[in-house]
């Protein structure tokens, strides 16, 4: 029931991530969820910060409690440990994360050390979801595959934006298919993890079963 409740976290991870986001974009008037980006909702001198820090540390104990629930379904399963580990490390570079500042411009130590951070972590959830493709053979293998590609696609075109230094009509589109596709992936990871830990269960009652009908007969 532990490993169960921890990998419902991955779910409601995902969900409140994007709930937050969807929240405190609407409730901030005049931001712009085609043009401006998901952390300026967390930056410093916007008005939606004291919302989104608690709900962002939030999110980030329910990956890491997601992260445990990975781990202990691997069993000897390696590349799933070293997934759970970088969800975990993930966690970790996601409270240390330094805020992006509006009240300094873009080229400032800070926004810079936000960028950096900001790579950091695409290079991690990259990584996870290529370990993914590598654990399953089904659907999973090609769902994983296609997700890789459009985060790739959509991060160098964000990427791109961001470098010219101005808002831009499509960045914040670009950024949310990019993070909400690795939400959503987080999310069907769970699902399938979950799935694949009623299997065993199943199997041993019905091996019950036989051996009751047997004992029976």
């Amino acid at each position: 029931m532990l490993r169960k409740a921890l990998l419902i976290c991955g779910i409601l991870a995902s969900l409140l991530y994007v709930g937050t986001d969807i929240l405190a974009g609407t409730l901030w008037e005049g931001y712009s969820f085609t043009s401006q980006a998901i952390s300026e909702l967390s930056a410093i001198g916007a008005p939606t910060r004291p919302l989104v820090v608690p709900l962002l540390n939030t999110y980030s104990v329910l990956l890491a409690a997601f992260g445990l629930g990975v781990w202990a379904s691997a069993g000897r399963n390696r590349a799933l440990r070293v997934m759970a580990g970088l969800l975990l490390v993930g966690t970790v570079v996601g409270f240390v994360w330094p805020p992006l500042n509006l009240r300094e411009p873009m080229s400032s130590p800070t926004n810079t050390m936000h960028s950096i951070f900001a790579g950091v972590t695409v290079l991690f959830i990259l990584v996870e979801i290529g370990l993914g493709a590598v654990v399953y053979r089904n659907w999973f293998r090609f769902y994983s595959i296609g997700t890789i590609l459009t985060l790739l696609v959509t991060g160098v075109v964000a990427f791109w934006l961001a470098a010219v230094g101005q808002p831009t009509l499509w960045f914040g589109v670009f950024e949310r298919i990019n993070v909400y596709g690795y939400m959503l992936w987080v999310a069907v990871l769970a699902i399938v993890l979950l799935r694949a830990e009623k299997g065993p269960t199943r199997a041993a009652t019905l091996k019950e079963s036989l051996e009751m009908l047997k004992q029976v007969k």
